[in-house]
């Protein structure tokens, strides 16, 4: 599976075309994303873009050409990385225009967001959008269902079956930090609070079976 920065990033510097001419690029972000009425690269198009980058990476999406659809997206996170879906109001907080990218981070005074996307400055870029703007930041999930591993994992473990933990743990609401593969003690925490919520589970930061069966449960509720 495609990483969503990437096939983003790999559309860095697309634009529109001044005049009579389209971008068939930009008119492609439409039609891949079945929003079959576009022919043209003028029709506001940072919500299409962020529909087909979605699309090309296998997560969740909005089906939707309004950039405040994804409102309704994926799952809103407090701690945002680079990657995470973020979204904001346009004219006013209460009208129905937005505008919708990829969070990169925080400028050092925290007044600006940095955001990859669409549509911004007529073209794929990157550009600072004033936080106070903000309206979420969102979390996409694969269209597929999460495959939790079956082994134990512990402080110390490695590997892409500490990242599946990592992303489950995102998505059912424990945030153990960046999803690096290094199970480390932000990772331990997460899964300690995770425990800490059933009686019928130790409290001990070890993944092991019924903590499986505690995510896989928590999950299905997500879906």
């Amino acid at each position: 599976m495609k990483n969503l920065l990437q096939v983003a990033i790999n559309e860095f510097g697309i634009k529109e075309i001044k005049g009579p001419r389209h971008n068939q690029r930009i008119i492609k972000y439409a039609q891949d994303s079945k929003f079959t009425w576009i022919n043209d690269d003028e029709t506001a198009w940072c919500s299409t873009f962020m529909n087909w980058v979605a699309i090309q990476a296998g997560l969740q999406h909005s089906k939707s050409a309004s950039a405040r659809s994804w409102l309704n997206v994926g799952f809103e996170t407090q701690n945002p990385e680079p990657g995470d879906v973020v979204v904001f109001w346009r004219d006013s907080i209460n009208s129905q225009f937005g505008h919708v990218g990829i969070y990169l981070g925080y400028a050092k005074d925290q007044s600006r967001i940095y955001v990859l996307g669409g549509n911004q400055g007529d073209a794929v870029s990157i550009s600072a959008y004033p936080a106070a703007r903000l309206l979420s930041f969102r979390r996409l999930t694969n269209t597929t269902a999460v495959r939790l591993p079956a082994s134990t994992l512990e402080k110390g473990s490695r590997g892409s079956h500490v990242v599946a933990i990592q992303n489950a743990l995102k998505v059912t609401g424990y945030n153990p930090g960046t999803s690096d593969g290094i199970f480390g003690i932000k990772t331990q925490q997460a899964l300690e609070r995770l425990q800490s919520t059933s009686p019928h589970i130790k409290n001990t930061g070890i993944y092991n079976s019924e903590t499986k069966k505690l995510m896989e449960s928590l999950l299905a509720n997500k879906a």
